[in-house]
């Protein structure tokens, strides 16, 4: 394990892993033009699961909460985005993509917009009381994401619901013998750019400069007269937020969504944070492109082992970093 990890540093440390995967597969895979068809699913596939895993990577990793009911904000984000998008049905399918870009976003926007509001209340009412008290906190936040699924069930109702995709995003680009999906591209570029956005808050700016001094000293920074808490609900907004976008872009990519969703995603979402590193947004981005090609490449090469691909990947990392690949500096 050491010499492997002296082999990764010198070309560019864990930050190589996909490509190494990707490698790997395209070895096993033979064909290009599926191994291609394979790694964009599995990279647009890695930046959904990074929307949903980054806020809990933040609240988990930073603020030492352990929100099972974190899953909650993806299902509500799914099935108001699919409402939404539903109710602007004409819009959807007009020829017209200035229609179809602005359905789109007034989904997407309704979905983040429930998941700052429904953040906000669950920081305040839920977890609040419970910081400091893991036990209470699993037991609480369990008990939190079964009332959620409940609340869908009663809105929603039981039968799967179909979702609704734009029609500039439907069909695919066909390169050569390859064809991808112009809703995955859309949804790489999407996350990416959520990415580069935390990134740039939590290292570039004065917030996250306190937001992380909060973690290591928040007696200090309160002394210093700024307030920890409201800086602490708007990680926990924000993470709630993230969550729910992800659903929402989940649910445009599977095209039916059920209220199990959130159950269904919850365990995903913490291998990602747990292989990439507590608190860390370049571990969460490691971890999810990793899970979302192993998926894709174990369930085409080995389709009886897909269910148990995201169990064996991270056994594997963990056995060779306990800590995540970048786990944050605290």
């Amino acid at each position: 394990m050491d010499r492997i990890s002296d082999i990764m540093g010198r070309f560019g440390g864990v930050y190589l892993l996909p490509l190494a995967l990707a490698a790997l597969a395209f070895l096993l895979i033979g064909a290009p033009s599926s191994w291609a068809t394979l790694t964009v699913a599995g990279l647009a596939m890695g930046m959904m699961v990074f929307l949903m895993a980054s806020g809990l990577s933040l609240i988990f990793g930073l603020m030492d909460v352990l929100n099972f009911g974190h899953s909650a904000f993806v299902s509500f984000g799914a099935f108001v985005a699919a409402s939404v998008l539903a109710a602007l049905s004409g819009w959807l399918g007009a020829d017209n993509v200035l229609l179809n870009i602005v359905a789109l976003t007034l989904a997407i926007i309704a979905a983040m917009s429930f998941g700052l509001a429904a953040g906000w209340f669950f920081e305040t009412v839920i977890i609040r009381p419970v910081y400091h008290d893991h036990l209470r906190q699993i037991l609480i936040t369990m008990g939190a994401l079964i009332v959620s699924e409940q609340i869908i069930l009663a809105v929603w109702g039981g039968t799967p619901i179909t979702v609704l995709r734009p029609q500039f995003l439907e069909g695919a680009w066909i390169i050569g013998d390859v064809s991808i999906e112009i809703y995955r591209i859309f949804a790489f570029g999407l996350g990416l750019a959520a990415f580069i956005g935390l990134y740039l808050v939590l290292n570039r700016t004065r917030l996250g400069l306190l937001v992380r001094a909060g973690v290591e000293n928040r007696e200090m920074v309160e002394a210093l007269g700024f307030r920890i808490d409201r800086l602490f609900i708007g990680v926990f907004m924000v993470g709630s937020a993230l969550a729910a976008v992800g659903g929402a872009m989940w649910a445009g990519y599977e095209t039916l969504i059920t209220p199990a969703l959130g159950g269904e995603m919850m365990i995903v979402v913490f291998i990602v944070v747990i292989i990439g590193g507590l608190g860390s947004i370049e571990g969460t981005l490691l971890g999810a492109l990793l899970v979302g090609l192993t998926a894709n490449y174990v369930g085409f090469l080995a389709p009886k082992l897909a269910l148990a691909s995201n169990m064996i990947l991270m056994t594997a990392i963990l056995l060779w970093r306990p800590n995540g690949l970048r786990p944050a500096v605290k």
